[in-house]
């Protein structure tokens, strides 16, 4: 009874890390695409510092999961959870990165005039970030259904995706000026579709996690 107490404390601290490591990466997120519609150099500079927590944590759930395995007895559906909060914090760091990515395009863009007004590339990383909710809700709740219709979603941002690209496209021709902007704001729509990649997986891990089978989410 002992090991199992401590085996489901240790597995609730593992919840409370990912949530902790979502909440963080959703600011960064949130904060470089404001940082891009502002042109604030100070935060897209801040997100990078910060980033540093967010790998942090990831190095807590790393070394977490280590002792459940080496000192625990999980069984298959402990296993699982495991497994599930191994591959989920992976995902999230990597958001964290992208958040990185579009803060490094907001710098190499800098304070210029801009070639067109930033509205659709917030939507976008609006629809990743409500992704993101839903899935640590899912992620929390163990609830399959909302991870499905989460991931599901990602057809919207790639649709969203394509019109922005295709409409950055149209202006090269008549911006040959511009090149450097267009190609940075091309990195920042591709990373914002990653994030929503990465919540997808996400969505496959939790399925993994309740039911023990893998599923291809993206397909």
């Amino acid at each position: 009874m002992a090991i199992r107490t401590t085996l489901d404390k240790d597995l609730d601290r593992l919840k409370e890390l990912l949530v902790e490591m979502v909440n963080l990466s959703k600011t960064a997120v949130e904060k470089s695409v404001q940082s891009l519609a502002e042109q604030n150099i100070e935060m897209a500079e801040q997100i990078i510092k910060e980033d540093q927590k967010i790998n942090e944590l990831e190095e807590q759930v790393n070394n977490l999961i280590i002792q459940l395995i080496a000192q625990q007895q999980p069984v298959a559906s402990d296993l699982r959870t495991i497994i599930a909060g191994l591959k989920i914090s992976n995902d999230v760091e990597r958001i964290g990165d992208l958040a990185v990515n579009i803060a490094k395009s907001v710098i190499h863009i800098g304070d210029g005039q801009l070639i067109k007004p930033i509205v659709d590339t917030p939507k976008m990383a609006n629809m990743a970030l409500n992704m993101l909710n839903n899935v640590i809700k899912a992620y929390i709740e163990k609830d399959i259904e909302l991870a499905i219709e989460t991931a599901k979603a990602d057809d919207e941002v790639d649709e969203l995706y394509g019109k922005i690209i295709k409409e950055l496209l149209e202006l090269m021709p008549s911006k040959p000026n511009s090149m450097n902007q267009i190609s940075q704001l091309f990195f920042v729509c591709r990373n914002i579709e990653r994030i929503a990649d990465h919540t997808t997986n996400m969505s496959e891990h939790i399925i993994f996690m309740v039911k023990g089978k893998n599923v291809d989410l993206n397909a």
